[in-house]
């Protein structure tokens, strides 16, 4: 991450995306990089090719509204890109970050979620670490070297790809949550430490995390394939939560009468009797 110009690297990653074709623009001619060229997207925004280099060399970082509104249409940007964009331009100063940023959950919400017996629930951190779980929770993610870690789950874990049967999508949607859930942020220890290693383990994260995608986590339908119980297929919701900025409490649930929702009553059957939380959570990430 260039933690110094925020702003420009993610024009620049988002500008080499977009395909000349894709804004009306003839593709022939010889191109020494991949995507629009400044001087295109400076004319589609309506800036000057110099004031919109500027802002990719980060000497100029706060664009007005207009102009980020005008950059994100050049850019075909989603909502939640353009959302984040305007973050970029327009950062709200915070408070001097402390030593220690330890994330802790509510007691009243780990109570609320142990009482879900028949329902997955776990709440994430910022970095999409697994804070807490409740116990069917822990079952589903169980059994994998970085269960607690969604995000090296995905792409350190050696069953990664089997565990999950549309990794490819997977992958993608991570990584854009991590962008989201990170915010512009960009100064926290553990998320330059967790993108480092990530990076340089995995080709496949250091691809996709310089593309700048911007995914919040929100709602979607997920395939698993457990260990235990075979193939699920199931829908989540991630809320957030309102005490602890930053976390999200993401609940699975299975279409009813399906044969997911039986094999996720039989995880739930192989879990009775476990504890509710493997472990203490709000001691092991932070």
């Amino acid at each position: 991450m260039d933690r110094e110009k925020p702003l420009g690297e993610f024009l620049r990653a988002r500008r080499e995306l977009v395909r000349p074709e894709d804004v009306g623009m003839p593709a022939a001619g010889r191109r020494r990089v991949p995507g629009l060229r400044r001087e295109e997207v400076a004319m589609l925004a309506g800036v000057s090719t110099d004031y919109y280099v500027r802002l990719e060399q980060g000497r100029e970082r706060h664009p007005s509204v207009q102009v980020v509104d005008a950059l994100a249409r050049a850019l075909g940007l989603p909502e939640e890109a353009v959302s984040h964009l305007h973050q970029l331009a327009r950062p709200v100063p915070g408070r001097r970050r402390p030593v220690s940023r330890r994330e802790r959950v509510s007691p009243n919400l780990l109570r609320m979620m142990d009482s879900w017996t028949r329902t997955p629930a776990v709440i994430l951190g910022r970095r999409l670490n697994v804070l807490a779980h409740n116990a069917l929770g822990g079952a589903l993610f169980d059994g994998h070297t970085y269960s607690r870690d969604l995000v090296r789950l995905v792409f350190l874990d050696p069953d990664a790809r089997d565990f999950y049967p549309d990794w490819e999508r997977v992958a993608v949607n991570t990584v854009g949550g991590l962008r989201a859930a990170a915010g512009i942020d960009h100064d926290d220890p553990r998320l330059v430490e967790t993108v480092g290693e990530l990076s340089l383990r995995s080709e496949a994260f250091r691809r996709l995390w310089a593309r700048h995608d911007i995914r919040q986590k929100t709602h979607e339908t997920k395939r698993f394939r457990h260990r235990q119980v075979g193939e699920l297929t199931l829908s989540y919701e991630a809320l957030t939560v309102n005490s602890a900025p930053g976390q999200q409490l993401v609940v699975y649930q299975a279409e009813p009468g399906s044969p997911s929702e039986q094999a996720l009553s039989l995880l739930g059957s192989l879990t009775a009797g476990g504890s509710h939380r493997s472990e203490d959570h709000n001691s092991l990430y932070g």
